[in-house]
């Protein structure tokens, strides 16, 4: 029996384009914030700083990745501007 390696990547939200969506590192599907289903991906947990958010890992539900995601600091910066 072969064990499958869990792979970790952290995706920039800073970097992306959009409201928030990108594409998996290692298999290439779609995830969304708007995507409540976890059909795609599952919340593993979320890291907070104070009352913020700092990270949110998930994992992809079609290749088993764990994707950390990060860049939440600039959407507190948007959110007070409004």
């Amino acid at each position: 029996m072969e064990l499958q390696k869990t792979r970790f990547f952290t995706v920039d939200l800073t970097k992306t384009k959009g409201k928030g969506e990108f594409n998996c590192p290692k298999c290439g599907i779609e995830i969304s914030p708007d995507d409540m289903t976890e059909d795609r991906f599952t919340v593993l947990d979320t890291i907070m700083k104070g009352d913020r958010t700092a990270k949110i890992i998930l994992k992809c539900n079609r290749c088993g990745s764990q994707i950390h995601l990060i860049g939440f600091h600039l959407l507190d910066k948007v959110t007070n501007l409004i």
